[in-house]
Formats: structure tokens, C-alpha cells, sequence
């Protein structure tokens, strides 16, 4: 009788894979409960006649297990999210914490009242709690700061301390959109921040009436700045660039530092979004007089009136209309309480027969445009309420209502050039985004 050939199981699958045309299913299972290994034999079938398989069993020795007991003293590590409408009172009670002495310290402290007077959902706050449910250290972010208020407490009691907080990370994330009924519906389909989709509403407000104006299929990019803490997400920043496609028309901007070193919205062709002066200094007035030769209403007689004067009443909140440096602030003759606005290009601004200045103004002090400078009264010569305001041009007096004045931040031909090289980058992120869109679709 011939021998029958005995082969190693490690050799059947590379004879099996020689053999033309032949599939086999092979597996390996550990009994690990019984302490053996056992092989197991191809499909039915498929073995090859002169092929002997041979079962072994080994007998594998039983792990070593320790035993460890555990420490009922350690305290207790935890890291909870900030929710909103939160308190500190149920974020005690998230983290287990029982300490009426660390809750009453923490909210009679003024530091601790100002962290708590600024919650901010999604941000992280740490506690070191005893099996007992007494705190040994907590840590609470001040707003959207990267500073936080820390209790402690060791053999001394409980002491609270300000740190400069864990360390904040900015990333740049980007956002496209669809609009189907609503920005808002689009911008929480995207995963767009609130605080984003409001900025970005008002940006493109000066074009797009997002009541009115809408368009099923309108499309919107955003470059934004998210801001992260020890790996978590805790807030939105600015937007970097956004573009809007709205019936057709696109509206583009990016965030770019100007002439005036003010960061601010410019449009793809260098074109400021802020105005460069406000028409009117306050919000609602009506024109009591305008520029030009008037009857004085004290002296009687014929005389240049060279501002504009609005009729408001007393305590009238009065703005900077545009970007400037105080020159004066005091009182001067008739003009009673007044401020001179030092702009751009030898132009001033005057703003007299105040009530009263904004705290803190001082001369050389910096103001942007918008910002509260005073209040409207009747000092000086004066018959009633109101603000005289001028504009001089190389200290020649011009017609507030009329004048040409310069745009916010416009661009020489070299500044032109510097601001799209500089800002090249973010807008190729649009061309991503709009690739990927088209790509999805």
C-alpha cells in the first residue's frame, strides 16, 4: 500500500491557492474558557485526498490575576460643558458637588460674580470633588475670555485666586450653504454658528433685504475663526470672508486691515462697506438750521452760519461721525461745550452747545465713528436745545449736508495692489467651497 503524505496545516493554503480553480474557507477558534487551541479543517469537499489533518490540543496555563485594592479617599475629576441658562447652583449639582461653604464663597466674591454674570454656554468649567461631595478645586471660565476664576480649598480653608486660564486655540473653518426658506434655516443646515449667521447678515445687509429678497437656490460661503480650549469648541469669532449669491448677483467681502490700520469689510475691488462720515451726528433730529447767511437769533443781525444745527432734546446722544482723534474738548465762547474731531485729510468736525462729554474723552484720545462723544444741551449763546455741527476743510467751513468727503479707508493704486495680494488666499477658499457645493450636488 503507498504511504499517504503527512503535510504541516501552515502549508494549506499556499497548496490550496496552486491548485487551479480550487476555494476553501479556513478559520482558527481559541476555546480560551477551556484552555485549548483547536485548528479546524477546510470546507467539505475541497481537501485534497492525500493531505492528513491532525488535531492538537495544548493546555495553556491559567493568567496570574492580581488583586488591587482602591483608595475610598481619591477625589474625583470632572470636566462639564457650560449649558445655557446654567447656574452655578446646577452645575454643582451636575458635578456632585455638596458644599454649601464653596457655593456661598464662590458667589459673595466679586470675581467669582463677574465669571457668573458671564456664562458662556459651551465652555468648560473643572472640579476636583471629594468621594464626599466637597470641592477641592474649581475652575470657571470669565466669559469668552481665556481667563477663569479658581476656588481651592486646602488646610487653610478656601482661597480664590485668577489665572490666566487654559490655553485658546484659533482655527479657520469654513461653511457653504443653500437657501431653501430661510438664511437662518440654510445657516443651521450648514452648521453655521448663530453668532456667524448674524454677522453674516449684517455684513450683507447693505445689499440683500433678507426679508424681501431671497431666492429659493441663493448659495453663501463663510471663512470664519473658531475658537477652541484644550480641544473642545468654545465660541465663534469673526468671519474672514464670506460671499453671497443672491438671484444671480454675487456680493463678496474680506476682512483686511486698511490705511487707517482699522480692521474692516472690504469688497473684492477694495471698496470700504463702513461709510466714511456719517451725514447726521445723532440718531433722530430734525434740522433747526442750515448752512449758510442767517439772522442771528441773539446778535440780530446778518451773519455766516457755518454748521448745521440740529433740534434735539437736552441728554440727545451726539456720535463721532467718522474715525478721528480729539483736537479740543472744553468750552469755547458761544460754542459753549465743545469737541473737535481731528479726520483724515485736514478735515474736522465740531460739535457744540453740549450738555455734557461721554466719560473718559481726553484730547489726543482715539474715538471711531459711531462712538458716543457727548450729549445735545443749550450752552454757549444759545436759544434751546440743539447741536451746532461743522465741517472744515483745511479749516475752511463746508456744508455738512452737501460736501464730498472721502470713503472709509479707500486704496491708492499701491494699496489696491497689496490688498489683493494679501487677501488672494481667502478668496481661493471660495472656489473650494463652490467646487465641493457642485461636487455634492
Amino acid at each position: 500500500m503507498k504511504a499517504r503524505k503527512t503535510r504541516i496545516l501552515a502549508d494549506l493554503p499556499a497548496r490550496l491557492l496552486s491548485r487551479p480553480r480550487t476555494w476553501v474557507a479556513a478559520g482558527i477558534t481559541g476555546v480560551s474558557m477551556l484552555g485549548v487551541v483547536a485548528a479546524t479543517a477546510v470546507a467539505p469537499g475541497s481537501l485534497p485526498s492525500d493531505l492528513l489533518v491532525e488535531r492538537v490540543v495544548e493546555a495553556l496555563p491559567a493568567p496570574a490575576v492580581t488583586r488591587t485594592g482602591t483608595d475610598a479617599s481619591l477625589p474625583f475629576v470632572h470636566y462639564e460643558r457650560i449649558q445655557a441658562g446654567d447656574t452655578l447652583q446646577a452645575m454643582f449639582n451636575r458635578l456632585r458637588i455638596d458644599d454649601a461653604e464653596a457655593l456661598a464663597h464662590l458667589s459673595a466674591s466679586d470675581a467669582g460674580r463677574k465669571a457668573l454674570r458671564q456664562l458662556r454656554a459651551g465652555r468648560s468649567v473643572t472640579a476636583v470633588v471629594s468621594p464626599q461631595g466637597r470641592l477641592l478645586s474649581f475652575s470657571l471660565p470669565v466669559g469668552n475670555t481665556d481667563a477663569e476664576v479658581v476656588l481651592e480649598r486646602d488646610d487653610a480653608g478656601l482661597a480664590l485666586r485668577e489665572s490666566s486660564g487654559a490655553t485658546q486655540t484659533t482655527m479657520v473653518e469654513m461653511r457653504s450653504g443653500t437657501i431653501t426658506h430661510s438664511l437662518f434655516g440654510a445657516t443651521d443646515d450648514a452648521g453655521l454658528p448663530d453668532n456667524v449667521a448674524t454677522q453674516l447678515a449684517t455684513i450683507f445687509g447693505t445689499w440683500i433685504d433678507f426679508h424681501t429678497d431671497l431666492r429659493k437656490g441663493d448659495r453663501f460661503n463663510v471663512v470664519y475663526e473658531a475658537i477652541y480650549e484644550e480641544g473642545n469648541p468654545v465660541r465663534a469669532g469673526r468671519i474672514l470672508a464670506a460671499e453671497f449669491i443672491n438671484n444671480g448677483d454675487r456680493h463678496a467681502v474680506v476682512l483686511y486691515r486698511g490705511p487707517s490700520g482699522k480692521e474692516q469689510y472690504y469688497s473684492d475691488d477694495g471698496e470700504s462697506l463702513q461709510q466714511g462720515f456719517l451725514r447726521s451726528p445723532l440718531e433722530f433730529s430734525r434740522v433747526s438750521s442750515n448752512f449758510g447767511r442767517r439772522l442771528h437769533p441773539i446778535h440780530g443781525n446778518w451773519r455766516d452760519h457755518n454748521g448745521t444745527d440740529f433740534s434735539a432734546p437736552v441728554g440727545t446722544p451726539v456720535m463721532a461721525t467718522s474715525d478721528a482723534t480729539i483736537e479740543f474738548i472744553g468750552t469755547q465762547r458761544g460754542f459753549g461745550n465743545l469737541i473737535v474731531l481731528k479726520h483724515r485729510s485736514d478735515i474736522t468736525t465740531h460739535y457744540a452747545h453740549l450738555n455734557g462729554f461721554a466719560k473718559g474723552l481726553a484730547k489726543g484720545q482715539a474715538v471711531s465713528q459711531g462712538d458716543l462723544i457727548g450729549y445735545v444741551g443749550c450752552t454757549g449763546w444759545c436759544t434751546g436745545p440743539h447741536l451746532h455741527y461743522e465741517v472744515r476743510l483745511k479749516d475752511v467751513p463746508a456744508d455738512p449736508m452737501t460736501v464730498a468727503l472721502p470713503m472709509a479707508d479707500s486704496f491708492n493704486d499701491r494699496e489696491l495692489a497689496a490688498f489683493k495680494r494679501n487677501t488672494a488666499h481667502l478668496r481661493q477658499r471660495f472656489a473650494l467651497l463652490n467646487y465641493e457645493l457642485a461636487d455634492a450636488r
